[in-house]
């Protein structure tokens, strides 16, 4: 955390310090003075891992956007490389293996994320995106540990969190995993040596492997190198940030609709409002400090704002306003918004009769499996066309659909999907 005595000399680590991105950092006054004399090139990595990424990476995506509209030069790393191997921080099991197909469709998936927050360009302070394998591929392997290899202490690197956790749990750490922050720790040498990063930017549990880079960067007679992590956030009742009962909050429309990414920072609680006004919105910070204020009822005002603000960022402001419109109509007129997120299921399986576990779960992917469906059924939170479930065999039909073809499916009072007949 920010000492309360450091006053920055920087937009840039002013802004992250009173919006609070900041967690730890290797050197502040450093980043602070580069920031200042405009002079700062700092990169965030991403494996690609998924077609999307989700609202955990969003902490990060901020940062390079406060850096750019600071004077700074973001780069975004996308990780067709290390994706390869795998990062063991904060797992006990080791990553699934992506063919490079699968890597290649996860890396266009994710890059369209940054054209919301970022402008890319080959001017001072227009964003890049590279891609680690460009360097990493070309590695040869004899030349890599006398090379690099040399500069990496065993036993420090056995003290590292994603390690030492992985080992003290009794969970199996592959050698392929355990290179793996030597490949990020050559990631920032090679990208100063390219393009002047002197920064690392990234979740706190990255710590290890960012100060791990540092230090290979001084071995290796680098400019002088810095390191800057966000909090891993929790909610105020202590859950994880991004976490819902049907799985990640994905950032890409094709994978969560505009309108359940609204609804997902409408149940923000109370307690959290103004801090993830500050974090997730570009709003001003007296308007934020006005709208957290508010108190009863009149939060709930607030919680709109942030979901709008939020959505608007990641999908425009007018799939944001027809997110919050169709909220309203659906809870304060009660009726039948067509903006709903729906999914298509054939008539002829509606008319041999749909199983409701399998449609909340397989179809409507309002809970991450059956069983958790049948647990919600059992604490009455699932409700087909506004009427509780109370029988976890129950089937549905054509005789559910309601005069607009649809079958609503809703998960609490906040969640629901339109089943569509073709």
């Amino acid at each position: 955390m920010i000492a309360e005595s450091f006053a920055p000399k920087s937009d840039f680590v002013r802004t992250l310090a009173e919006r609070g991105h900041i967690h730890q950092a290797s050197d502040l006054a450093g980043i602070d003075a580069a920031a200042a004399e405009g002079r700062l090139t700092a990169y965030v990595g991403y494996d690609c891992t998924a077609a999307s990424l989700h609202v955990g990476h969003l902490l990060s995506i901020m940062m390079l956007h406060w850096l750019q509209a600071t004077g700074g030069k973001p780069v975004a790393l996308m990780g067709g490389g290390t994706t390869r191997v795998g990062d063991p921080s904060g797992r006990d099991e080791s990553r699934k293996i992506l063919s490079l197909e699968q890597i290649e469709i996860n890396k266009q998936g994710i890059r369209k994320t940054f054209d919301r927050f970022l402008t890319f360009g080959e001017e001072p302070g227009e964003a890049l995106m590279v891609d680690n394998a460009e360097w990493l591929t070309k590695l040869n392997y004899i030349d890599m540990l006398r090379d690099i290899g040399r500069h990496f202490s065993v036993n420090r690197m056995m003290s590292m969190d994603s390690v030492r956790m992985r080992l003290e749990r009794d969970q199996e750490l592959s050698f392929l995993e355990f290179n793996y922050m030597i490949l990020q720790a050559y990631d920032f040498a090679e990208l100063n040596r390219r393009h002047g990063c002197t920064l690392q930017m990234g979740g706190s549990d990255q710590w290890g492997n960012i100060v791990t880079g540092i230090d290979l960067g001084r071995r290796l007679g680098t400019p002088q190198l810095y390191g800057l992590t966000c909090p891993l956030l929790t909610t105020a009742s202590g859950a994880k940030m991004g976490k819902t009962a049907a799985g990640a909050v994905w950032l890409d429309a094709g994978m969560l609709s505009p309108y359940d990414y609204w609804q997902f920072w409408r149940n923000t609680e109370d307690a959290d409002v103004g801090r993830f006004l500050k974090l997730f919105t570009l709003l001003p910070l007296p308007e934020i400090e006005r709208l957290a204020s508010l108190g009863g009822a009149e939060i709930n005002e607030a919680k709109k704002v942030l979901a709008t603000e939020a959505a608007a960022l990641m999908h425009g402001r007018e799939a944001a306003e027809a997110a919050a419109e169709t909220a309203r109509k659906t809870f304060v007129e009660g009726t039948l918004s067509a903006d709903l997120p729906s999914v298509s299921v054939p008539r002829a399986t509606l008319a041999a009769g749909l199983g409701v576990l399998s449609a909340f779960a397989e179809h409507a992917r309002l809970v991450p499996s059956t069983s958790e469906a049948r647990r919600q059924i059992k604490n009455g939170g699932l409700r087909v066309n506004d009427v509780p479930v109370s029988d976890e065999k129950a089937v549905l039909s054509v005789a559910d659909l309601t005069p607009e073809g649809v079958v609503k499916l809703s998960f609490g009072r906040k969640k629901h999907v339109l089943l569509r007949a073709e």
